[in-house]
């Protein structure tokens, strides 16, 4: 998951944009969604203006809620704002609620407000704006909250997780059958080692551990990976102790039927770019792209450990972002640096791109699936197809990831972008999930991606205290107990679907 610098500020008629309001009869048993929004530049300088946004809740009430927009040139930007914790990702940008304006009723209304950077001399106002995900319109939308409890329980999970391979735009058992990659990732085997917490900070791996993950029908666990920790170069516990711990953990999970997705998360290399979340060249954050010095080795070991084992998927980069790295100047370039590496524009450190990753894969005579990522946090997909890797054995699947923060949070741009994808190779979405507590949002995910053959994992399977002090948390405790309701109604849907 994308880890966010926040901006926050106390204090605080021109351009106006709104949208009309709605008025919807909801059907008994339905949850409605809907919003409309309001963008007023209050004053502008050479180098700056203030700007009012407020937003009316057209749904259900609201319990939390996050405000997003893009500004339409990379020459504007976001210094500081008000009445919400404001972030920009390059031109995307969002606000979260605050403990004291979190709740909004249906009909209400919130009021904020921020001061915007120039480089040039025009503000063109926003085009589209969303809560939680959801466009505002001015209208209203229904959907069905999935049931607390399944109509009927899944089939139990039983022998060893399947190996896979990949046909068409199809992922395939050995036995011929279509299988998606569904369920969780469990985070902390990318930080808990470089900041003293062991391998897996205090999550247990055990067989009880396990079996708590079988009660929700997970069949598939992403498990984040730390460079410098897996070679032995920094952090403790490394070298043969961490690699040993995360064996052991994924040969546990496909005996126990779970297919395991071993990602590289946090990767060695300075960066102090645009996007940066450490100055540390070691592996303590999220860098925008693996390093040629070790990510190149760190497959190489990892394909050596796991190769014959099919049951293993490998997710070689979780989130580049070069195109952030570049201020968005040239999606071409951010592109060609996701497939080819060197050296990237923006980027102070030699890159390696996804085709040497698949090449030190695919060298150790490994012929496991691999996921490739996109740009911009793994969110966009566009030039993906264009800008893939050459895989000489074929099992290359699209890697996606998708919150209520990204640029792509609708059906529209996923119908355009994720579905031609989809349409020609396997599409999996490594991680899914939502700032709020709730689950809106990944249900619009998931039933999309249930029609279009799209697997997903949503974040996080970590017992972190849950809602209220925190989103995309999925469990209370390591027995399994879902959070409310971002967790139970994640519980639900897994409950209802086989992969």
């Amino acid at each position: 998951m994308r880890r966010r610098h926040a901006l926050l500020a106390s204090g605080a008629a021109g351009l106006l944009v709104a949208a009309g309001l709605a008025v919807v009869t909801v059907p008994a048993g339905a949850a409605s969604n809907g919003c409309s929004a309001t963008y007023t530049v209050v004053s502008q300088w050479t180098d700056g203006f203030q700007a009012n946004v407020s937003f009316t809740n057209l749904g259900d009430a609201l319990n939390g809620w996050t405000l997003a927009f893009d500004f339409p040139t990379s020459t504007q930007g976001l210094n500081n704002g008000w009445s919400a914790t404001w972030s920009q990702s390059g031109a995307h940008i969002t606000a979260a609620a605050m403990n004291w304006n979190a709740a909004v009723a249906t009909n209400a209304s919130v009021s904020i407000g921020f001061i915007g950077t120039l480089r040039a001399s025009g503000n063109p106002v926003p085009a589209q704006f969303s809560v939680n995900g959801v466009a505002c319109t001015g209208r209203v939308t229904t959907t069905t909250s999935p049931p607390t409890t399944p109509p009927t329980s899944p089939p139990p999970i039983t022998g060893p997780a399947p190996a896979l391979h990949v046909s068409g735009n199809k992922i395939l058992t050995a036995a011929g059958r279509t299988y998606r990659l569904l369920g969780v990732n469990m985070s902390s085997g990318e930080f808990a080692c470089v900041q003293g917490k062991g391998v897996f900070d205090n999550n247990p791996v055990n067989q009880a551990a396990v079996d708590a993950m079988k009660t929700w029908n997970i069949h598939s666990v992403r498990i984040p990976l730390n460079e410098d920790c897996w070679l032995g170069t920094f952090g403790t516990p490394s070298g043969s102790t961490y690699q040993q711990a995360v064996k052991a953990f994924v040969d546990l999970l496909v005996a126990n039927g779970i297919n395991p997705i071993l990602d590289l998360h946090w990767n060695h290399g300075a960066f102090t770019g645009n996007g940066t979340a450490c100055a540390d060249v070691n592996a303590t954050c999220q860098k925008p792209m693996p390093d040629a010095q070790f990510a190149p080795t760190f497959w190489s070991q990892v394909a050596t450990m796991f190769k014959g084992n099919n049951a293993v998927v490998f997710d070689l980069f979780n989130e580049p972002f070069p195109d952030a790295a570049n201020n968005f100047s040239n999606a071409t370039q951010a592109w060609t640096c996701v497939r080819d590496g060197g050296t990237c524009t923006g980027i102070t450190y030699q890159v390696a791109g996804m085709q040497s990753l698949v090449n030190a894969v695919r060298a150790t005579g490994a012929t496991n699936v691999i996921m490739t990522a996109g740009l911009t946090w793994t969110n966009d997909l566009t030039q993906w197809l264009t800008f893939k890797p050459t895989d000489p054995a074929g099992n290359l699947v699209a890697s996606w990831h998708s919150y209520n923060f990204n640029g792509c949070v609708n059906t529209t741009c996923w119908d355009s972008t994720i579905g031609t994808t989809a349409a020609q190779v396997p599409v999996v979405a490594g991680e899914i999930g939502q700032s709020t507590c709730a689950h809106d949002y990944i249900d619009q995910v998931t039933t999309w991606a249930d029609a279009h053959g799209v697997g997903y994992l949503a974040w996080t399977w970590n017992a972190w205290g849950g809602c209220p002090s925190g989103g995309n948390v999925l469990i209370d405790d390591f027995a399994g107990a879902a959070t409310a309701t971002y967790g139970q109604g994640f519980k639900a849907h897994l409950l209802s679907v086989q992969p």
